[in-house]
C-alpha cells in the first residue's frame, strides 16, 4: 500500500510537473509574442518618428527619455511629452504646440515644467502660458544693487519648493492682433537659505520667508507666427501689465510692466536671422528675491543660469544666425546656429550703468525631429567671462 502510494505521489508529481511545464511553456510562448508585439510597436514608433510618416496637417504626439543640461540643474534625467496639431487639422492654421519636461538631477533636484502656445481655429482665441512646480537648491549671489560687486562664488544656497502659473487668454481683435487678460501665479515655500562660510552673517533678503501672491493684468499682442518652435518668418511684440496682490491683504504689493519683441527673417530658403529686445520694469513695493527680474537661462542671456543677476529691472537683446538644413549632401535633417546676446539689471533707470552690461556668445547644432512640421531638437554651447552653458532641449529659445 505504502508502494502504491508511492507510486501514485510520484504518477501526480510527473503529472503536475508535466502540465507546470506546459504551462510554463505556454507562459514563455505568450511572454515571447508580447515581447515581439512591443518590441514590434517600438520599433514602428521610432520609425514614425525618424521617417515621419504622419501626414503634415495631422497632429503628432510623442514621448521620449530625455537627457539634458543647464548650468543651475547639471545632468537632468527624465522624460518629455511632446503634442503638436493644427486646429480642425487645417494648415492654414498656425501650429499649436503643447510640451513638458519631468525630470531629476544629480543635485538631487526634481521638478516637472509644461509650456504651450494654443491658436484655435482661424486664430481666434490665443492661450499663451507655463506651469512650473520644482524643488532643488539653487545658487544665490545676492541682489545687484545692493551690493558694490556681484560676488564670484554664490552667497548661499537656498533650497525651495516653487510653483509657477502664468497664463495668458487673449483674443483676437484684428488680424494678428490680440489683447486678454494675463494671470501670474507664484508660490514660494518651505525656504532653507544656507550661506557659504564667508557670508555667515547674510541679511536675508524679502521672501527669504516663502511667498505666495497672485498677478492679474492685461495683454496686447501682436503675433504672426505660423511655428512658435521654429519661426522662420514673423514677428512677435507683447506688452504686458500686471498688479501683484490686487485683492489680498499681503506684504507683497508691485507693479510689472514687460515688452517682448522678437523678429525672424528668411536669409535665402534655409538660413533666418533672429533678434529678440526684452524689458522687464517692476516698481511699487518690496519684491521677493524670486520674482525679481532674473537674468540668464535656456531662453534669453544663455550662458548665465537663470538668477544669477537680479534686480528690479532688466534689459536684454539677442541676435542669432540659423542655418536650417546645414548643406550637407546626404541628409537635410542637421543644422547649426551662432548667437550672442547682452543685457543687464538694475535697481531703477537712472543709474543703469553701461559698464554692468553682460555679454554671452555661442553656438549649438540641431536635429529636425518632425520634418513635416519643421520642428527641431538642438543642443546649444554659451560662453561669458562668468561661466558657460550646455542647454538640450526641444525647439528654437525664443
Amino acid at each position: 500500500m505504502k508502494k502504491y502510494k508511492a507510486c501514485l505521489f510520484f504518477i501526480l508529481v510527473f503529472s503536475f510537473m508535466g502540465s507546470f511545464n506546459s504551462s510554463l511553456f505556454a507562459q514563455e510562448e505568450d511572454s515571447l509574442k508580447f515581447v515581439e508585439k512591443n518590441k514590434n510597436k517600438l520599433f514602428s514608433y521610432i520609425n514614425r518618428i525618424i521617417k515621419d510618416t504622419v501626414a503634415e496637417e495631422k497632429s503628432q504626439f510623442m514621448m521620449y527619455p530625455t537627457l539634458a543640461y543647464e548650468p543651475e540643474t547639471s545632468l537632468e534625467i527624465g522624460f518629455s511629452p511632446l503634442y503638436v496639431y493644427f486646429a480642425n487639422d487645417d494648415k492654414t492654421n498656425r501650429l499649436s504646440e503643447i510640451s513638458g519636461f519631468a525630470f531629476v538631477t544629480l543635485n538631487k533636484q526634481y521638478g516637472a515644467r509644461f509650456e504651450h502656445a494654443i491658436y484655435s481655429d482661424q486664430d481666434e482665441w490665443f492661450f499663451l502660458g507655463e506651469i512650473l512646480a520644482e524643488r532643488f537648491p539653487l545658487k544665490y549671489f545676492g541682489i545687484q544693487s545692493e551690493v558694490n560687486r556681484v560676488p564670484e562664488d554664490a552667497i548661499a544656497l537656498v533650497d525651495a519648493l516653487q510653483i509657477n502659473i502664468k497664463e495668458r487668454v487673449l483674443r483676437k481683435v484684428a488680424n494678428n492682433f490680440f489683447i486678454g487678460f494675463e494671470a501670474d501665479f507664484r508660490s514660494l515655500s518651505r525656504v532653507e537659505f544656507k550661506p557659504e562660510e564667508n557670508f555667515e552673517d547674510l541679511e536675508l533678503p524679502f521672501g527669504a520667508d516663502g511667498k505666495t501672491n497672485l498677478g492679474l493684468g492685461v495683454g496686447l499682442v501682436y503675433d504672426n507666427r505660423h511655428n512658435v518652435l521654429n519661426v522662420r518668418d514673423g514677428k512677435f511684440l507683447e506688452f504686458a501689465y500686471l498688479k501683484y496682490n490686487p485683492f489680498m491683504n499681503s506684504s507683497v504689493d508691485y507693479h510689472n510692466f514687460i515688452v517682448d519683441g522678437r523678429y525672424f527673417k528668411p536669409i535665402g530658403k534655409r538660413n533666418v536671422f533672429a533678434a529678440q529686445i526684452f524689458s522687464q520694469t517692476q516698481f511699487g513695493g518690496d519684491i521677493p528675491f524670486n520674482q525679481l527680474s532674473l537674468m540668464g537661462g535656456q531662453s534669453l542671456m544663455r550662458g548665465y543660469f537663470l538668477g544669477r543677476f537680479r534686480d528690479r529691472n532688466q534689459l536684454a537683446a539677442q541676435i542669432e544666425y540659423r542655418m536650417l538644413p546645414l548643406k550637407l549632401g546626404f541628409t537635410n535633417r542637421w543644422g547649426a546656429t551662432v548667437f550672442t546676446s547682452a543685457g543687464s539689471v538694475f535697481n531703477n533707470y537712472s543709474n543703469w550703468e553701461s559698464d554692468k552690461l553682460k555679454w554671452a556668445a555661442g553656438a549649438g547644432i540641431r536635429f529636425l525631429l518632425f520634418q513635416k512640421k519643421d520642428i527641431w531638437a538642438r543642443l546649444d554651447y554659451a560662453y561669458t567671462p562668468d561661466e558657460n552653458g550646455l542647454y538640450i532641449t526641444i525647439g528654437e529659445a525664443f
